[in-house]
């Protein structure tokens, strides 16, 4: 029997003080020290070299794989920053929906656009942020995706906590979550500005077709006055020479024949 195996077994832990635990383990420690004491001096001094230098690799070894780890952490930390400045920080919100059109995942871009803090949007139907009357072109351009899997695009309203509204563009992909499930994946995108503008080009649009039709009715009323004009001169003139008297308008060649109407440019 070995000197491990006549050691006797250490006291079984009691409701005694942590005093009684500390005398314990000491008394354990002393006895593994003299084990390892009896043990060091049976070993030949080769075999004690051969053990020093396989510790020293150990070490080493628990070294590089420390500085392995370190490095593995500053790798993975870069990474968690620049994905927070890819995806919290992004000029356009991104938002992940389950198949029931609940928001699962926001960036912080979206967050801001629709004022309300991003855990506050988890869980929350999407639809609480559509205008009522655009919520119909949603449901089923949603349901065209999740039934065909192709992207879907769209312009519609949309409401800010505090009932604001806002046009917005969302590009929408099917995609499977961290649990396997499809998901949503969405690219929202305020384009208000544009909208705006777009409705100013409009409205330019329609004042200048407006003043084209009115610029079209005058010109055709000065051409028709005018050849009336030439039409009674000509009547005049010709009454005249009836009358053995000499004409009393001098018609010019070009207006012997009618003038070319010009209309106004488009």
């Amino acid at each position: 029997m070995s000197p491990q195996d006549s050691r006797p077994e250490p006291p079984a832990p009691s409701a005694s003080s942590g005093q009684d635990l500390r005398q314990q383990a000491e008394a354990i420690a002393r006895e593994k020290a003299a084990q390892s004491s009896g043990d060091l001096e049976a070993l030949s001094l080769e075999e004690t070299r051969r053990t020093l230098h396989e510790l020293r690799v150990h070490q080493i070894e628990l070294e590089m794989q420390n500085e392995e780890l370190r490095r593995a952490q500053a790798e993975l930390d870069a990474a968690g920053a620049s994905y927070f400045d890819f995806y919290d920080l992004a000029p356009v919100g991104y938002v992940t929906l389950s198949e029931e059109g609940l928001i699962l995942e926001a960036n912080l871009t979206t967050a801001t656009l629709l004022g309300v803090s991003r855990d506050a949007l988890v869980n929350q139907p999407i639809s609480r942020f559509i205008l009522k009357e655009d919520q119909d072109l949603y449901y089923l351009h949603r349901k065209k995706l999740f039934a065909s899997g192709t992207p879907q695009a769209r312009e519609l309203r949309m409401l800010k906590q505090d009932g604001t509204a806002f046009w917005a563009r969302t590009e929408e992909i099917a995609a499977p979550d961290t649990n396997g499930a499809v998901a949503c994946r969405v690219v929202l995108s305020e384009i208000t500005a544009r909208k705006h503008a777009e409705e100013t080009l409009r409205q330019q649009a329609e004042e200048l077709r407006a003043s084209n039709d009115t610029l079209t009715r005058f010109n055709r009323v000065a051409v028709g006055r005018e050849l009336r004009m030439i039409e009674l001169k000509r009547e005049v003139n010709e009454l005249c020479g009836r009358l053995g008297e000499s004409p009393r308008h001098r018609i010019a060649e070009s207006e012997t024949s009618p003038p070319t109407s010009t209309k106004a440019p488009a």
